[in-house]
């Protein structure tokens, strides 16, 4: 009997140590981290993107883009590093942004992080987030803006802008500094 249980004491002995020591291996173990880019599930994925289109109202609009990913499925495409040159009744405004996605069906665009915008006139506007509303012609975003111009700076919490009837609307609270230049 004293036998068996010496056996058994030894079994459990090993095993115990079988154990700690594949918990020690593994826990000293990295894992290693995938090399290149993950793997895509976009339909097409097109670099050095360069599209033009005129609008029935006159507006032309062109886009460039280092890389898009097509998703026909969602009626999307995924754009990285992309500039948008708009111009439309004599006036011309250029969008610049880290990344953004263009909706086929409803011609509604978005553009993230690091956006900025600027018009001929020497108006410049900056936030992580803009968007068009393609059925509404509305330019909008829900995060925080900058605008500014020679003389004037505007903060504000989002911002609307109707085509329609040329309104801007910087939603608030809104902190604005406007400076008179001096004259000599």
């Amino acid at each position: 009997m004293r036998r068996l249980a010496s056996r058994i004491l030894v079994v459990v002995a090993l095993f115990i140590v079988g154990v700690v020591g594949l918990l020690l291996v593994r826990s000293r173990t990295v894992p290693g981290e995938a090399i290149g880019p993950a793997p895509s599930t976009a339909d097409l994925a097109i670099k050095d993107v360069e599209l033009h289109e005129e609008t029935a109202g006159g507006a032309q609009w062109r886009l460039r883009a280092d890389q898009a990913q097509v998703f026909q499925d969602e009626g999307r495409t995924a754009l990285r590093r992309l500039t948008v040159h708009v111009q439309h009744e004599g006036r011309a405004w250029t969008i610049v942004g880290d990344e953004g996605d263009f909706f086929t069906g409803s011609r509604d665009f978005e553009v993230r992080r690091n956006v900025v915008l600027t018009a001929d006139d020497g108006l410049r506007l900056e936030t992580s987030v803009l968007r068009w509303d393609g059925a509404r012609r509305r330019l909008w975003t829900d995060v925080p803006v900058r605008l500014s111009r020679p003389g004037s700076v505007v903060h504000g919490t989002g911002l609307v802008v109707r085509m329609e009837d040329e309104a801007t609307t910087v939603q608030g609270p809104v902190t604005a500094r406007f400076v008179r230049e001096r004259r000599s």
